[in-house]
């Protein structure tokens, strides 16, 4: 009986202002989402990119990097927010306002 492994493909992901860094790559299973770090890490595209301090998801959804991945599953590389997202609201409404503009 031989003990074949698995191979499954995954997308790294991480959004920036200005573009956006997604590679695919192969990893022998089974995978975790430290494993998809890792393969990431030794990529020059991702060199700038905190790894180990980052907040990860897979598919929208936040993950441990212990968190086994399956074929086709995306990896995503949260970065901090710079503006608090209700602090931008308020500041679009208030300049609305201050047009006669009407939401």
């Amino acid at each position: 009986m031989t003990s074949e492994r698995s191979t499954i493909c995954i997308e790294v992901t991480y959004a920036l202002p200005e573009r956006a860094i997604v590679k695919a790559y192969r990893l022998s299973g089974p995978a975790t989402v430290a494993d998809a770090l890792a393969a990431a890490a030794a990529d020059r595209d991702f060199s700038a990119v905190d790894l180990k301090g980052a907040p990860i998801g897979v598919h929208g959804r936040l993950a441990r990097r212990d968190q086994p991945l399956e074929d086709g599953d995306r990896v995503e590389i949260y970065r901090a927010l710079t503006v608090d997202p209700k602090a931008a609201r308020r500041a679009r409404a208030k300049q609305s306002a201050g047009k006669g503009h009407r939401p």
